[in-house]
């Protein structure tokens, strides 16, 4: 049920106002006029520490949307991100990322985050996988076990 309703949000994640946050439009640019990667985790942890200062600042990842203008900055240990403008370094919003804790949610990654281990994760999907393999099968012979069983009388 779990992956099932988490798996249904993230298909329409795009689409639900309160589950993805919007990106912002930047100063589009020329990459030679870009913020430094240093300066932009300056800024974010900067934008995070204002938002909240028991916040963790450990960044962990940066994506640039050059058609925006814009970088992203994705914390590791919260659910927490920061849009900055790659030009100028204005702070663009600080977002809750929904979408991020809904996937963890999902892969069962969420354990992993709490616990430190990686574990959890591996066993759910694996468990996860093998009974999906399981359904299909046993869904496949109740669909075509009945149909030889009655060609098999016909024959008789």
């Amino acid at each position: 049920m779990v992956v099932a309703i988490t798996g249904g949000l993230l298909g329409w994640k795009k689409d639900i106002s309160w589950l993805h946050a919007e990106t912002k439009r930047g100063t589009v640019s020329d990459a030679s006029r870009w913020q430094s990667a240093s300066d932009l985790r300056a800024i974010a942890i900067k934008a995070i520490h204002a938002e909240n200062p028991a916040l963790d600042t450990i960044i962990s990842r940066i994506d640039l949307r050059p058609s925006k203008g814009t970088a992203k900055v994705i914390f590791d240990q919260h659910y927490y991100g920061v849009q900055i403008d790659l030009t100028t370094g204005g702070l663009l919003a600080v977002e809750r990322r929904t979408a991020d804790l809904v996937e963890n949610i999902h892969d069962g990654s969420i354990v992993d985050m709490s616990s430190g281990t990686s574990f959890f994760k591996l066993l759910y999907t694996s468990i996860l996988a093998l009974s999906l393999l399981g359904f299909t099968f046993t869904g496949f012979w109740l669909w075509v076990g009945p149909k030889l069983m009655r060609r098999r009388s016909y024959a008789d």
